[in-house]
């Protein structure tokens, strides 16, 4: 059972990667729209396999909160269900803001066309949906946040996986809600930089956790020893 998970866990971590930072550091330039425009033009098909990506990711997430209820609910099942509705509420938005990145795509092809030229309107319209795809995400990350505070509690307390992981994932998951804050109260404050130093425990604390449900494992209780 905990190495499904850490399966469904993998396939998460990697899709998510491709999708959220891989495909975004080779096609967005921050704060340069005529140049995201002509690197989204010269990599359409990496774009639209970030998409792609990003479906299979959230697909796989609203699968995974399943296979870790069943492995974690012994030990706390009202904290265990509360981790399956968090992680699971935040699937349906990802998927509606998806919409926004498949919006770009017929963009795309207008600007492609023979003749057409990459008008201002085009470009003003993709950078919108980009734009609005970027704040959408900021709002998931709450849940993002939130699923990894009873999760990381039940790994603490399970017994059967490594306390020192619960832990990571818990200041991992404040490291989200914080994230989110602050860029919602402090104007410029993604240009300081910050935003990856405060998700960078979540970042650890998952790949680690899935690694030690797929190759490790859980740590099977030792029968009794009769007196």
């Amino acid at each position: 059972m905990a190495r499904v998970a850490g399966l469904i866990y993998l396939l998460v971590v990697l899709s998510g990667f491709f999708h959220l930072l891989y495909v975004p550091s080779r096609l967005l330039v921050p704060g340069d729209a005529a140049a995201i425009m002509s690197r989204l033009i010269a990599g359409e098909s990496l774009f639209r396999l970030g998409i792609l990506g990003g479906f299979v990711c959230y697909t796989a997430f609203l699968v995974l909160p399943v296979a870790l209820h069943r492995l974690l609910a012994p030990v706390q099942p009202t904290a265990a269900l509360l981790m399956l509705v968090l992680a699971a509420a935040s699937v349906p938005f990802s998927f509606a803001n998806m919409l926004h990145k498949v919006a770009v795509l017929p963009l795309l092809s207008a600007v492609s066309t023979p003749g057409s030229g990459a008008t201002a309107t085009i470009q003003a319209q993709v950078m919108q949906h980009l734009q609005a795809y970027r704040e959408g995400n900021g709002v998931a990350q709450i849940f993002w946040g939130l699923w990894l505070l009873p999760f990381g509690y039940l790994v603490a307390k399970s017994g059967f996986l490594p306390r020192a992981l619960g832990i990571v994932l818990v200041v991992g998951g404040l490291g989200y809600l914080a994230d989110f804050a602050a860029d919602l109260l402090w104007p410029g404050y993604q240009r300081l930089g910050l935003s990856s130093l405060m998700t960078l425990p979540a970042g650890l604390g998952e790949m680690a956790i899935c690694l030690w449900l797929l190759l490790v494992g859980v740590k099977a209780p030792q029968p009794a020893v009769p007196a």
